[in-house]
């Protein structure tokens, strides 16, 4: 294997966890009726007791964040992946911004909306849009973050070598 292909198989390597993660938790030994089963002693053991009606609003609003912290952290993934396949051929760091970021979106939307369809063939599974959106804000809330961190990160830098290379006189 090449340095280059090596190089780029790495930084896949995230994306390609992350998709199995995804894959994994598409079955049907995911669903709602399943995971409340482990979920619900975890709860109960950190938090106390609860009411079924109760544990059905929790557990929902469990399973929505994990939604959206999932496909945030994918999309993040997604990210790596691609800035890493289009390295040598960026110039300058908006092109990031521009090419990868949304490639990283798009990645995540196909891959969310996949695991919905798919999901849509399993008896004790539901399928819905909304899944999906909830799916795409967590990525876009995600690389809006990253963007502005790297934003920051690369005008600090940017500060730095400028003060390097013209030194601020002190006045004593």
């Amino acid at each position: 294997m090449s340095r280059t292909r090596l190089y780029l198989f790495l930084h896949w390597i995230p994306a390609m966890i992350g998709i199995a993660v995804i894959l994994t938790e598409s079955t049907a030994m995911m669903g709602a009726n399943n995971t409340s089963r482990w979920l619900l002693p975890i709860w109960v053991k950190l938090f106390g007791p609860i009411t079924p009606e109760h544990w059905a609003v929790v557990h929902h609003w469990i399973r929505k964040t994990g939604h959206f912290v999932g496909y945030g952290l994918v999309s993040l993934s997604f990210f790596e992946g691609w800035r890493a396949t289009f390295s040598e051929r960026m110039q300058g760091h908006r092109r990031i911004f521009t090419v990868v970021a949304p490639l990283a979106l798009i990645s995540t939307l196909l891959l969310a909306s996949w695991d919905e369809w798919h999901q849509s063939f399993l008896p004790n599974r539901t399928s819905k849009v909304s899944d999906v959106g909830i799916d795409f804000s967590g990525a876009l809330l995600a690389n809006i973050i990253l963007l502005l961190v790297l934003a920051l990160v690369w005008r600090n830098r940017a500060k730095r070598r400028q003060e390097a290379v013209h030194p601020v006189s002190s006045q004593t």
